[in-house]
């Protein structure tokens, strides 16, 4: 039988959370996110995923509906970003000082972390198992290695086996590279609208086959390392204006930040000053 992904209760601590991301890569974190926020996510973007077209690939899903910009669709996304469980383990397990020498003196030099991708996932009846994946792929990263991207799949609707749970391989991210996962070992990530998956970029994974009638609906935003490229480009994703009536610790998060020692200035400046005045 193959191992089952530990749930923790959203009262759980950030150190529980991370424990279990180290051990085995994924965490179910039940009734994160609150109804007001879920409904709230329903309203700003339903309307999206039911003019959205199914995908044009096996990988994105040809009976799967994806939309992101997720920022600019619906301000409720602050609630996610800025979780403090989900962005505390992303801090906690990204954010590791390296000892480097800087001059005569060794100084422990730390990224920051920063918003990467955004997507809502509609998966219809019909749709058939995505391939297992590492998201690491995206940055070309080798695995296993550090952790440099956390994740969370928020379900905005029931995740069951039959409807196409996302599809988890626990302990994958410490696998060597020639290790291939087994269709055996993958478990279905089920939960309850609200309920969320935490996962690091390393661990194998993918949306299950849709068997049921009615498609299932999830919430993805990704947090990586600072001095790594967004895979969502923020900048174009997320007009200005917008980004200005965010708090300041997320508009830092999609970009409008430094990431230490010296990256992502803007006229040798902080470039959050673009954000207030002229």
């Amino acid at each position: 039988m193959p191992a089952q992904l530990t749930r923790l209760p959203a009262t759980a601590s950030v150190a529980d959370v991370t424990a279990v991301l180290e051990r085995d890569g994924g965490v179910i974190v039940e009734d994160l996110v609150d109804g007001t926020t879920l409904k709230g996510l329903w309203h700003d973007l339903g309307p999206a995923l039911d003019a959205a077209g199914y995908g044009d690939s096996a990988f994105t899903g040809h009976r799967t509906k994806r939309i992101s910009s997720l920022f600019a669709r619906s301000r409720h996304m602050a609630r996610i970003a800025l979780d403090p469980l989900y962005l505390g383990a992303a801090r906690e397990l990204i954010e590791r000082p390296a000892d480097d020498w800087f001059g005569r003196e060794l100084a422990g030099l730390a990224p920051n972390v920063q918003v990467s991708i955004t997507q809502a996932i509609q998966i219809w009846p019909g749709e058939t198992p995505q391939v297992p994946h590492r998201d690491d792929v995206a940055h070309l990263l080798p695995c296993p290695g550090p952790t440099n991207r956390v994740q969370v799949m928020v379900a905005m609707s029931e995740f069951t086996e039959e409807n196409g749970a996302t599809m988890v391989y626990p302990g994958s991210h410490t696998w060597e590279r020639d290790r291939v996962p087994r269709p055996e070992e993958a478990v279905p990530a089920e939960m309850d609208p609200g309920s969320c998956l935490i996962w690091v970029g390393g661990l194998f994974h993918g949306g299950g086959a849709n068997l049921a009638d009615e498609p299932r609906t999830g919430l993805t935003l990704a947090l990586v390392r600072g001095n790594l490229r967004q895979e969502e480009n923020q900048y174009l994703a997320v007009p200005r204006e917008i980004v200005r009536e965010y708090p300041e610790e997320l508009q830092r998060l999609l970009g409008y930040g430094l990431c230490p020692p010296f990256l992502g200035w803007y006229e040798q400046r902080d470039p959050n000053v673009l954000l207030h005045g002229d």
